[in-house]
């Protein structure tokens, strides 16, 4: 098994992080660009960020297929596979002209996205030690925000310099390199043990996972925070778009350098894991999303850069550890429990728009975040039901040894 530190560990390590990249720049890139789609082709903001959402909605869905092939077939080949369907599709969104095929192209675009990250960690529970498990899931999740820091940022400059079809074709030149550098990095898989695939022992799993109340917390948890947290981003480039701040795409774009935050909130995770429980920090990273999203609301700028600073650290430390916590609760078909877990986080990112556009509607920004305080207050308490339940298993233990 990979300890932590070996050169072994950064090389896997590295790759992935460099496939996160990869594929959540791939996401993101239409979101500094949606006040843009929307003028073009005259549509609403709603119709707009379906662009993004189409595409969060069909990789959530791909996650099912994913998971279960790999515990069959093997991890690295499948998300290989994958990434060079990425950056074809990538390259041929440089090429249309309409909304209807970008819509069904961003849509075919999420099957192939759902690859990596729904193998990525099964792959390191299969081959880390669960210490070097813990760091890796932190480091390879940082790849997640510098992805999409990434994305936003091309969508932003390169959008405004050179038009959105020209976003797609340089975004495909970044996919090939991303690729071609994850797979001579990626070490080959040393402890995978294929199961036969089967479809009723599929869904029996899928079953099982859902059954267990830990592990569908956590699937909640994870599912309403980036129901949230993602469309607060969708909403905000509006925001910012109109009087009295009047930013174009690309000063857009650079508002997501506040996403550099959730890089060490990730980055940190698997090392607060080792001091207090997984829950705890889960809690206390809701906590700090819901003060950052009070602190948007003042009137200055800079008052909503800090405030986005916040929740993006306070989000990416909850999310890294529940991905971590189901890893290491999962019994038994690892890949499948942490598939879930993506199913129901990038369905929350679906979904969340339509949620929050009534708040939006009435109430503009000030809606926005009192919608969002409605949703994080019950991930709270799912978090503290975790929590419980971990007192109770040890007094359960303390009370079995006397």
């Amino acid at each position: 098994m990979i300890e932590v530190g070996s050169s072994v560990f950064w090389r896997g390590t590295v790759a992935l992080i460099i496939g996160s990249f990869m594929i959540f720049a791939n996401v993101y890139v239409t979101q500094p660009l949606l006040p843009m789609i929307a003028n073009e082709f005259a549509i609403s903001p709603l119709q707009a960020s379906g662009s993004f959402t189409i595409t969060t909605l069909t990789l959530g869905i791909s996650l099912l297929f994913y998971g279960p092939i790999s515990d069959a077939l093997g991890r690295k080949g499948i998300m290989v596979m994958t990434m060079i369907g990425i950056t074809l599709t990538t390259f041929c969104l440089s090429l249309v002209q309409s909304y209807e095929s970008l819509l069904a192209l961003r849509a075919l675009q999420g099957f192939f996205l759902a690859g990596l990250p729904a193998i990525a960690v099964a792959y390191l529970g299969d081959e880390y030690t669960p210490e070097a498990l813990m760091v890796a899931v932190g480091l390879y999740i940082s790849g997640n925000t510098l992805g999409g820091i990434g994305g936003r940022l091309i969508g932003g400059f390169v959008g405004e310099w050179l038009g959105r079809s020209a976003t797609f074709a340089v975004m495909s030149v970044i996919s090939l390199i991303c690729l071609l550098a994850f797979f001579f990095l990626l070490p080959k898989s040393q402890h995978f043990e294929p199961k036969p695939l089967r479809v009723g022992h599929i869904l029996m799993n899928m079953k099982s996972h859902l059954q267990n109340r830990r592990l569908l917390t956590c699937y909640l948890i994870g599912g309403f925070s980036f129901f949230i947290f993602i469309n607060q981003y969708s909403y905000v480039t509006f925001v910012l778009e109109a009087a009295p701040y009047n930013l174009t795409a690309k000063y857009v774009g650079l508002l997501f350098l506040t996403y550099l935050s959730g890089t060490l909130g990730s980055a940190i995770s698997g090392k607060l894991a080792k001091r207090w429980s997984q829950p705890n920090i889960m809690v206390l990273g809701t906590c700090i999303f819901m003060f950052g999203s009070l602190v948007t609301l003042g009137d200055s700028l800079l008052a909503i850069i800090a405030g986005l600073l916040i929740n993006s650290f306070g989000f990416f430390l909850c999310h890294s550890t529940a991905s971590s916590f189901v890893s290491r609760n999962a019994k038994h078909a690892k890949a499948s429990a942490s598939s879930l877990y993506l199913v129901f986080y990038y369905l929350g990112a679906s979904l969340g728009g339509f949620y929050l556009d009534p708040f939006w509607q009435a109430d503009g920004w000030t809606g926005v975040i009192m919608g969002s305080w409605l949703v994080l207050g019950v991930v709270v308490l799912a978090g503290v039901s975790l929590i419980r339940d971990n007192k109770r298993a040890a007094n359960l233990v303390i009370s079995r040894s006397n």
